[in-house]
This record gives structure tokens, sequence and C-alpha cells, in this order.
């Protein structure tokens, strides 16, 4: 098998929580902002893919070099083996980027770009003129910073977010990528209960219980490299084969999420159901600050609104506040919740242990973390 130099995409500040995912599958993680390189054959692109969690995309890292010219744009592309990545007949349209560099217009770049690997492609199959592009897709990105000219390839298709599950959302859906590290940042375990008192369409919940019964994010979908002739089915198969082998179904947890608003909570409900939870998380229509429970050393993860619109900041404040109230009566819990507000601490009654910075989308948030006491037993 060839090996890659494959980059799995993520968001600002979820970087580590990417590395650790790419270690726990056995390669070695180099990061950067945004991006987590590492080292693979046919098998990692097909595992990355199944497995990560919190990553956007897999891609493949064809090549880099400086571009100050479109002259040496053009000569570099060029100069990529495409030959050993795209078939004759390849679908591969390009996208650009182009941040802090001399070559600014990123519609020419991506037409030289282009030109470039039609010259390449040519050349090695003993062509001529346009290619058809009838064949399996590839979709090419050049992006260039600081004059570093960087063409990958993606392997993954829709984000990986896309785990195929949500059959319904509401305003402000919580992504998946985003969810499955907030949960993974709280390193809860399945022994221990969680809980989500805003769930809004029971995303965090869900990843959670994913999370709980080690099933591979990426199982029920398809990505694009499937349908590459390089990549053989057979690794597609047995990477899914052992994913399947994996996953603990019978293990016991206890995931439960509310919110005030019923209607969100029927939206929860089907998301659960088609993700094959229906019958293992709890949703229930209550109030954040009407929380009971009867365990310890319980984990609570949410991502509360944030109040964008007039008259709603008032009602997140009071659910915020009461939510601080009821939570002094149980200790041995730990308390999570991804906020925009700068004033959380001082609406929660508690100046919390930790706090990570955040992007949910273009909000720039906090992570609070309110770590419980933990009761031995």
């Amino acid at each position: 098998m060839t090996t890659f130099k494959l980059v799995a995409t993520a968001a600002m500040g979820l970087e580590k929580p990417v590395a650790d995912e790419v270690r726990a599958l056995g390669y070695e993680p180099t990061v950067e902002n945004g991006k987590i390189y590492f080292e693979g054959d046919e098998t990692a692109i097909a595992r990355a893919n199944l497995w990560l969690r919190v990553a956007d995309r897999v891609k493949i890292v064809a090549g880099e070099f400086k571009a100050y010219t479109f002259d040496d744009l053009f000569e570099g592309v060029k100069s990529i083996p495409w030959e050993e990545f795209l078939p004759a007949d390849a679908e591969f349209p390009v996208s650009g980027k182009s941040v802090k560099s001399q070559l600014g217009s990123v519609r020419d770049c991506q037409a030289i770009t282009k030109k470039a690997i039609v010259e390449r492609l040519n050349g090695a199959y003993g062509r001529r003129g346009i290619l058809p592009e009838t064949g399996a897709l590839f979709k090419i990105e050049v992006s260039i910073l600081k004059d570093m000219a960087t063409l990958t390839i993606d392997t993954s298709g829709a984000g990986l977010h896309k785990r195929g599950y949500r059959v319904g959302q509401g305003d402000a859906p919580l992504k998946e990528t985003l969810a499955a590290a907030l949960v993974q940042l709280t390193r809860w375990s399945p022994d221990r209960p969680f809980h989500d008192p805003f769930c809004g369409s029971g995303t965090l919940a869900i990843e959670a219980a994913m999370i709980g019964q080690n099933l591979a994010p990426g199982y029920n979908r398809e990505f694009v490299s499937e349908q590459w002739p390089w990549m053989s089915a057979s690794v597609w198969e047995d990477v899914r084969a052992h994913a399947d082998s994996a996953a603990d179904y019978d293990v016991e947890l206890d995931i439960t999420g509310t919110d005030i608003d019923h209607r969100m909570i029927k939206i929860a409900e089907a998301n659960a159901a088609e993700a094959g939870f229906a019958d293992l998380i709890h949703f229930k229509q209550m109030q954040a600050a009407d929380f009971t429970s009867d365990k310890d050393n319980g984990v609570m993860a949410s991502n509360p609104p944030y109040g964008e619109r007039i008259g709603e900041v008032e009602e997140v404040e009071q659910a915020i506040r009461g939510l601080g109230q009821v939570m002094k009566h149980y200790p041995t819990w730990s308390v999570y919740m991804l906020s925009s507000m700068e004033n959380f601490e001082e609406l929660y009654g508690r100046q919390a242990t930790k706090k990570r910075k955040l992007f949910n989308g273009f909000i720039r948030t906090d992570y609070y973390q309110f770590w419980g006491q933990k009761k031995r037993d």
C-alpha cells in the first residue's frame, strides 16, 4: 500500500482533541492551526474517516511548494504526480483560497491549477485536449498561505459532522463534531450519568451515547473516496467490520436530556431514534432549574441559548441563575457549559475551575468547566 501525507482539518481550538484521536488510531500527529498532519496508507484513510469524531475532513496532501508568481503555481502543480491519484476519467473540480500571499486572485489560482493538472494528466495518459471528467469525484483545493501553496484532495466528501442521524434541528443546532469534542473534554465515562439540561435537538446526548457504546461516528454514511478505483472495497469492508466488532451495544448508559421547548424534545427523540438510541436516551420537557438526580459523580454538559434576540437575554440569564442554584445541591456533579456570555460565571454563581476558548461556528465562546468533588465508594 502507498503511504500518504494526510491532514485532518479541525475547527479552531479543537486541534488537541483531534490529535488525541489520531494518536488513538495509532498514527503520530503533527499539529498546526486547524490542521493535524499524519502519515498512513489506504486503510488509514478509511479508518480516519470512520473514526474521527471531532475532525471536519480528512484530506491527502498532494504537494506543497512556494508560489510567488502564476508561473510558479503552474509549474509547481504540474510537477505533482497527479496520475498516481486521478484516473484518466476523474472528475476534479478545483476550489481555492489565498491568505497573505502575492497571488491574491483565487479565481485565477483555481484556473491555473486546473490547467496544470489537465496538462500533467494528458501527458501521463497520452491524451490531448479536454479530459472527459465522467468518472469518480476528486475534490481538489489549492490553498496559498504566505506564498506557500498546498494542494489537497478531499477523501471525505460531505463533512465528517454529517453522521446521518439528524432528521430535524432547531434554529441554532450544535455541530456534531463540536458536540463530540464537548463530551470528550468532560472526560465522561460510560459508568457515570450524563445530562444535558438545554438539549435542543439532542446532539450532545446522542454523541455521548455513541462514545459510550464505542460506535464509529462514520459507520452509517458513505465517503467520496469509496468510489476511487485505487481504494479497494475490501479496505472499507475490513474497517467497517472492525468497527462493528469494536462496538459495545450491551453497555449500560444513563443519558438524559431536557429542554423547555416541547417541540425540541420531539426532534431530539426523532434524531435519537434515527441513531438507534430510542430506548437508551431519555428526553423530557423541563426547565433546567428543575433538575433532580439521586446519582453521584455525574456529568452535566450543555450549550445553553446565547440570547441573540431582544428579550431573550433576560430569559437565558434567569435560566443560568436557576441552574447554578440547583447544582449547589449536587457537589459531586461536574458541570460544563459552552456560552458566549462573558458574565456566565457571575450568573451561575461560581467561578469556573477552568475555561477553554472555542468557536461555535463563527461565535467566539468559552467552555466553562465546574469540576465536582468526586464521591468515593
